[in-house]
């Protein structure tokens, strides 16, 4: 073959696809179970807390709850809450929403709390979790995923920057409102 026709033989071939950074929402998990995604139960709210106050040492069961309320039955208004499940036992979860239009941003979705129990990260459940929760944002017809973390929570930090993600166009401002 000559070199011009390498040359449009190559310049013909489909693109190499990317695998995605994403790991599918079904895997096997940290004790060899099947690790699955689906939406929060009444009755995993208990796990979620748990996983919560092991991770940040602060119990918020009201706060929980509240959120079960307000996002458990609510993906048709862009809200998600979502558990990853190995065998019959919760071990992280993520919450997250479209938001429209704040500071003249296009809709995207926004991920405000992702968290996995310590003794089952390293299984790709978080990416699960996350992948879940983009599929359901892309659904709602968004195509960005923003998230927001305090500048030390480098564990959390190195997730996201291992799934894609990077610093955004938007800047965080905060004052002290005093007492």
């Amino acid at each position: 073959m000559s070199q011009d026709a390498n040359i449009k033989a190559e310049k013909n071939k489909e693109p190499k696809k990317r695998p995605s950074k994403l790991s599918p929402s079904v895997h096997s998990g940290p004790n060899g179970d099947t690790v699955s995604v689906r939406p929060v139960r009444r009755g995993d709210l208990e796990a979620v807390i748990e996983i919560d106050n092991l991770v940040t040492g602060i119990e918020k069961v009201d706060y929980w709850k509240s959120l079960y309320r307000k996002y458990a039955d609510a993906v048709a208004t862009g809200q998600h809450f979502l558990v990853a499940v190995s065998g019959d036992e919760v071990v992280g979860f993520v919450i997250g929403e479209v938001r429209d239009w704040e500071f003249g941003s296009q809709p995207c979705g926004w991920v405000f709390a992702i968290n996995v129990r310590p003794d089952a990260r390293l299984a790709g459940t978080a990416s699960a979790l996350l992948k879940g929760i983009c599929d359901g944002f892309r659904k709602a017809g968004v195509s960005k995923v923003r998230t927001m973390l305090a500048c030390d929570n480098t564990l959390i930090l190195s997730f996201f920057r291992s799934q894609g993600m990077m610093i955004g166009a938007f800047l965080p401002l905060e004052m002290d409102l005093g007492s």
